[in-house]
This record gives C-alpha cells, sequence and structure tokens, in this order.
C-alpha cells in the first residue's frame, strides 16, 4: 500500500458538523484550511439532525447568570465552570453571527426571536427553527463555508493522528476506495463529534462512533468524565428499525405529557416540581424504571402525548415529529408516541481549556468530542450553542498557531500502513465485532450500572478486541479501523464509570450507596490516558 496524495495545510479541521464548520470558517481567516468529513460535508452527523434548539440568553428579563446556574446544577456541578461561563456569554453573539449569515429561527409576533422551554432551565431561553433547527444551521453553515476558500474532502475517513516529537502535525485517512492520504498541518482541530453507536440502541447517525475520543487517547490526550453518557427519555421504540430515532424535547417543551400503560402521568413521583421538564438523567432514569417495574407500553416503552395541543400547533411547532410518526403510522395529533431512553450524548471527551487546546500541543478539540462543558448531563439546547461558541474558538486558537516546516518522519505513515495490512489478513467481518460490542455495552453499561456488570463488559471488550478483523476488499479497510475506535471509546467509557464509584448525573451505580449530595460530592473529573484511570478527590467536600 502506498499514500495516495499528501495534502498541506495551515490547520486540518476533522469533522463537518456544526462545531467542525465553524472551526474551519474561522480558521480560514488565518491561512490555508482543509476539512475533512468521513460523509458528504454538512450532511452527516449529529448538528443536521439536532431538532430540539440553541440556547442564549437574549430576553431583557433572563441573565447569563441564570444560564450559568442552570448549566452548572443541571450538570451534577461536574462542568468546568470556566468553560460554562464561555458558553453562556458567547451563544448569544454566535446566534447573532448564524442570524447574520442569513439563518431563520422561529419569530415571535414581535419579530423577536422566538424561544421554548426547555428541560432544567429556569428561563424558556431556546431558540429554534420549528423542530429542524440543526438542519437550518448546517444549510446557513454550509453556505458560508462556500464562501471561503477552506478546501473539503468529502468521504475520507480519518483512522490515525500522526505525530512526531511529541505534538500532533496531521491526520491519515482513508478515501471512499480505501486509498490512503496523509495530511499534514500546522494546528488540528478534532470536531468528530460523538459515540453512543457503541451502544446497541443509539440517536446517533451513523458516523457517531468515537473514532476522535479513539485517536486522540492514542495520540496521547487525556479525556476526562467519559463514564458520563446521556440517555435521552424519548427515542422511538417501535417499529423495530426506527428505534432510537430522538423524539425531541421540543415536544416536552411544547408542553408533551409522559404517561406509564396504566396512564399515570408518571413524572409526579420523581420531579413533581419540573414534570416532564426535569433534566435529562431524571427523566431517562424516571421512564427505565417505569418500564423494569412492569408498567411500559406494549413495545417496552413509555407513552409521550401531544394531542391535547391544537393540530395547528403541531404542524407548525412540530412538523418533523408529524411526518416521522406518520410513516410510523401514528398521527401525534390524535394519539401519543411510544418512547424510551436511548443512548445520545457523551458529556466527557478529550479535556481542553478555554481556547480548545488540548493536552497534546498542536491538537485542538471542540463540539461533543471534547469533555467539561456539560459535566454529569447536558442541558437540552446547550450543545447546539457549543458548536458555534467553542467551534468559533477552536478555529480561531488553530489558526493562530505558528507555521512549521511539515517534513514527516516515513516511520509513522509506515505504522498506519503496517496495521491495515494486518486487516487483510484477518478472520472475522468488522460488523459481527460492532453487534457483540453493541449489545455489550447496551446491557452492561446503560442507565444503571453496577461493578460486576462493568467489569463484565470491560472483559468482552478486551476479548473483542482481540479477535483480528478482516478486510476482503480496500473499501472495507476503513470499517476495520472504526470498529477498532469503537471497542476504544467503549473501553474508555467502561473504565471510567468504574473508576467514579458514586451516582452523579447520568452515571448510575445501583451497587453504591452515598451520603452526599451533587453539590457537596468528594469527586471531581475522572481522567483518563495512556498512562492511567484516576478520579480526583475534592479536598474538603
Amino acid at each position: 500500500m502506498k499514500v495516495r496524495e499528501i495534502i498541506s495545510s495551515h490547520v486540518l479541521v476533522i469533522g463537518s458538523g456544526g462545531a467542525g464548520v465553524r472551526a474551519a470558517i474561522e480558521a480560514s481567516t488565518h491561512g490555508e484550511c482543509v476539512l475533512v468529513s468521513k460523509t458528504i460535508a454538512g450532511k452527516g452527523g449529529c448538528t443536521i439532525m439536532a431538532e430540539g434548539g440553541y440556547n442564549a440568553v437574549l430576553n431583557c428579563d433572563d441573565k447569563t447568570d441564570d444560564h450559568f446556574a442552570d448549566t452548572m446544577k443541571g450538570g451534577a456541578f461536574l462542568n468546568n465552570p470556566e468553560l460554562v461561563r464561555t458558553l453562556v456569554t458567547e451563544s448569544p453573539e454566535r446566534i447573532r453571527d448564524l442570524l447574520s449569515w442569513g439563518a431563520v429561527f422561529d419569530v415571535t409576533g414581535e419579530c423577536s426571536l422566538a424561544q421554548r422551554p426547555f428541560g432544567g432551565q429556569c428561563f424558556p431561553r431556546t431558540c429554534f427553527a420549528g423542530d429542524r433547527t440543526g438542519h437550518e444551521m448546517m444549510i446557513t453553515l454550509m453556505d458560508r463555508l462556500a464562501a471561503t476558500e477552506v478546501r473539503i474532502c468529502h468521504e475520507v475517513t480519518i483512522i490515525s493522528l500522526l505525530c512526531e516529537g511529541g505534538r500532533v502535525i496531521g491526520a491519515a485517512g482513508l478515501d471512499r476506495n480505501g486509498e490512503l492520504i496523509e495530511f499534514l498541518a500546522d494546528a488540528v482541530v478534532l470536531a468528530t463529534g460523538g459515540g453512543t453507536r457503541v451502544y446497541d440502541i443509539s440517536t446517533n447517525s451513523t458516523s457517531g462512533t468515537g473514532d476522535g475520543y479513539a485517536m486522540g487517547f492514542r495520540a496521547g490526550a487525556e479525556l476526562i468524565d467519559m463514564e458520563q453518557v446521556q440517555f435521552h427519555p424519548t427515542g422511538a421504540v417501535y417499529p423495530w428499525d426506527a428505534r432510537g430515532r430522538l423524539v425531541t424535547e421540543a415536544v416536552r417543551g411544547e408542553g408533551g405529557v409522559l404517561k406509564n400503560a396504566l396512564g399515570e402521568r408518571f413524572m409526579t413521583r420523581y420531579d413533581p416540581q419540573r414534570m416532564e421538564l426535569s433534566t435529562r438523567d431524571v427523566v431517562a432514569r424516571a421512564a427505565a424504571t417505569e418500564i423494569r417495574e412492569g408498567r411500559g407500553t406494549p413495545h417496552g416503552g413509555v407513552w409521550l402525548d401531544i394531542s391535547h395541543r391544537s393540530p395547528e400547533d403541531i404542524e407548525t411547532r412540530l412538523p418533523t415529529m408529524l411526518e416521522q410518526f406518520l410513516m410510523f403510522g401514528v398521527d401525534i395529533r390524535k394519539e401519543p408516541m411510544e418512547v424510551a431512553p436511548t443512548a445520545h450524548h457523551i458529556m466527557g471527551g478529550l479535556r481542553i481549556d478555554r481556547e480548545c487546546r488540548t493536552t497534546v500541543p498542536g491538537l485542538f478539540a471542540c463540539g461533543e468530542v471534547a469533555g467539561g462543558v456539560h459535566g454529569a448531563n447536558r442541558l437540552g439546547g446547550n450543545a447546539l450553542a457549543e458548536t458555534q461558541v467553542f467551534g468559533r474558538r477552536a478555529g480561531d486558537s488553530a489558526g493562530k498557531e505558528p507555521v512549521r516546516e511539515k517534513n514527516l518522519n516515513d516511520s509513522a505513515i509506515q505504522l498506519v500502513i503496517r496495521d491495515l495490512k494486518e486487516f487483510s489478513e484477518g478472520q472475522t467481518p468488522a460488523r459481527e465485532i460492532r453487534t457483540r460490542l453493541q449489545e455489550a455495552m447496551w446491557n452492561g453499561a446503560g442507565i444503571f450500572r453496577n461493578k460486576g456488570a462493568l467489569q463484565h463488559t470491560l472483559n468482552e471488550i478486551d476479548s473483542l478486541d482481540q479477535v483480528r478483523m478482516k478486510a476482503t476488499i480496500p473499501e472495507e479497510y476503513a470499517e476495520c479501523c472504526i470498529v477498532k475506535n469503537m471497542l476504544t471509546t467503549a473501553r474508555l467509557i467502561v473504565r471510567s464509570a468504574l473508576t467514579r464509584e458514586e451516582s452523579r448525573g447520568a452515571h448510575v451505580r445501583t451497587d453504591i450507596t452515598q451520603d452526599w449530595d451533587n453539590a457537596s460530592s468528594p469527586f471531581g473529573h475522572t481522567h483518563i490516558s495512556q498512562k492511567d484511570v484516576s478520579i480526583e478527590h475534592r479536598e474538603g467536600a
């Protein structure tokens, strides 16, 4: 195998969701920028699928201090306060960027941006474009990107970061034909999105395989809080091939109510003050408990009902949900939806500072691949804001890196070639390993966890990692690399979950009792790198 092409630039951005495209737009103001997308740029990832909205303090009756407090409390006080302050302070300006570039959001009768209530927030600060907010954002961002000189490489799967002298200096990728491309850059921005495709049931697109976590880890980066995996309370459960498809929080924001099979509005038992607008971790556990205790619907879910709203309101404010469920034979204007928790978002990720620098020189990260913003539980509406705030910061910081001589020691790319050749000598199809991994993670590292199940899952991951995957044609090399990344990401999640011996936010250990609440927890972040896995101990907590 040989390198088909070498592409050099000042900044290399890996990922083409909201964070990656925003980073590339900003980086392009500093010099030559290349954006690499595993899919068609702007078409893959989670941003374009995001339905609910974008949180920003825009109303004179709202305050950034309240947005900060809601985010910290919602994140079980595991968030990095500096990153949260940056998010809430800059999100209004970043949505103004989108509006100035042509984004069309819903407005009130007074022509101000409409904002709806979302879970865990004291004020309705979630801006939206119907229930297609992410789609509107991506159309706008791609139009803006087209006005720059950024070079876009579509359908290229980055399989490894290239390092020299302890610094990231580029990446190796495979095109759709399985041919190798070498990218060299003065700075690299990881914006590869999340990784909940390591679970059997997930809202993520097929590209949400955790590549950035795995590649960053192998390059020597430190990751934090990887045990914190958010399970969205409402994913479709029927028909089978629609399992996990996101049912936006906007349904609850617009007044949707949750009921069990007995017709009980069960959130009265779990959070009678906030009810359906409680934080996602609370609502997901509530729904899972109802199902586990035998009060679930025929297909193993709970009911989500918005039919008390007028048909006109549903058609206007929830058009995607209406269309989606009509395809399933359910008219949400007249009958409830059947939903259940589904793996949705990883709050942990590469440790960054507010300039999006990771712990490895030359490597920056933004979006879901970065940790620290959301703590132990993400508020709905904060992720889309995060893509713009930290996407811009990552692109700007990477763009300010000094220009360096781009000469790669050939041994780095030869290691990549050696690993690819091993797949041609393997025995087991990658899809088989993927399926077994997803089942193991769903059964042993889901909403409710305990040491025995986590250790069993870790053993299964280690066993699967020893299986030699088979690529029968060059086009299958990328799939083998992706599944390797999934195994690494799953291991990061499980090892971190074993390390955090408490229940906090989205991480629930049923085998541990504790006499502290989130604010007084004796623990801080989990840290995991090639060197070690550990957890911070907070003095005086």
